[in-house]
């Protein structure tokens, strides 16, 4: 990888590699845009092939940040951190703690929160040595993100029905929801309301059997999510999921779920679902629900507007699809350009992020 032209190219504005020996803390900070605000962006902890993929996921997820933040309406830049290691096994307060020192010294231009292999006792570690984090529990807090994620996706999810098939009620139809994690609990709870008939499947057994006998949800194996036939595929684990080898074996209607950066390869791979006649809610578009909580933590937490934006998600996500079918344009086409003609509003007039916010509550 050639650092600095991957960097330039994908518009990163700074990114910070953080390491402690004696806590074992590998992470590492990416700040893609802070034309709108100062960047905020969840913490994942995960147990990566190499430095390489950390390196890349990094800048793919805080990249997608900005985005997410754009397109929501959201006055936020995007970030997003990673830290190396196994969350089941590799987490201790030393390493939080020094990981929160590490986000303190950016003085404000990047505020994280929950994310992948992270939790709210996680983010109250780090906010014993930074005010730069939201998703704690407590007065002034938000708590866990992933309810609001879910309605979010749970919205763009029945968006995406009316576009299809003219309604936007889910009863009857058969989603596939790939992972077990917060989000999909929330999101399973959601469609099994609807009178949907849902498919769950993680690759943590006890996680997914729990899913399934808590909510009447079927498992499946984690080799049979992409090829079993289905009304809607939901990824809601890892990204890059959709790529030359499993988009052939697609047999679905349309793809919503909350997973990050679910395509491979943005443009080819959603040129490819198009081909195949499956429509593609932008995932940074019907996952923002859980942006939309946190940065309410930074101005002053209100569960019951936050619970309205999340809500709100079914309009932005309908407003893309009608604008892409309009211009032909594929959905990640017409999602990019709203949010890159709102960076380039506001960039003109508001510049880079190099204050330190006020976070209420903190």
């Amino acid at each position: 990888m050639q650092i600095f032209d991957t960097i330039s190219g994908m518009g990163h504005e700074q990114v910070v590699l953080c390491s402690d020996t004696v806590t074992g803390l590998r992470a590492i900070i990416g700040i893609h845009n802070t034309s709108l605000g100062p960047s905020l962006g969840g913490t994942r902890f995960w147990k990566y092939d190499s430095d390489e993929a950390a390196i890349t996921d990094v800048l793919r997820l805080s990249r997608g940040m900005t985005y997410k933040a754009a397109v929501s309406g959201v006055n936020l830049g995007g970030g997003k951190a990673v830290i190396i290691g196994d969350p089941r096994t590799d987490k201790s307060e030393g390493l939080f703690r020094a990981f929160g020192r590490m986000v303190e010294s950016l003085r404000g231009r990047y505020i994280t929160a929950e994310d992948v292999g992270t939790s709210v006792r996680d983010m109250e570690w780090i906010r014993m040595e930074t005010k730069y984090v939201t998703g704690i529990g407590g007065p002034g807090g938000s708590g866990d993100p992933s309810p609001v994620t879910a309605l979010g996706v749970y919205s763009g999810m029945r968006a995406s029905a009316k576009a299809t098939w003219g309604s936007d009620s889910l009863a009857g139809k058969t989603v596939v929801v790939q992972g077990a994690g917060n989000v999909a609990t929330y999101l399973v709870e959601h469609l099994v309301k609807d009178g949907a008939k849902v498919l769950v499947s993680d690759i943590y057994a006890d996680k997914v059997n729990a899913l399934a006998s808590r909510t009447g949800a079927e498992v499946i194996s984690p080799d049979a999510v992409y090829t079993t036939p289905c009304d809607v595929f939901s990824p809601n684990a890892l990204g890059a999921i959709l790529n030359d080898d499993t988009i052939p074996t697609l047999s679905c209607a349309i793809i919503c779920g909350g997973a990050n950066n679910q395509l491979k390869e943005e443009r080819a791979h959603a040129e490819m679902l198009r081909n195949k006649g499956i429509l593609y809610a932008p995932d940074y578009v019907v996952n923002s629900g859980g942006l939309m909580n946190v940065a309410s933590e930074v101005e002053g937490y209100d569960r019951d507007k936050v619970m309205r934006q999340a809500e709100g998600v079914y309009d932005i996500t309908a407003n893309i699809i009608r604008i892409a079918s309009e211009r032909n344009m594929l959905t990640i086409e017409a999602s990019n350009a709203i949010a890159e003609e709102r960076l380039r509003q506001v960039r003109h007039v508001h510049g880079s992020y190099v204050g330190s916010p006020t976070i209420r509550g903190v």
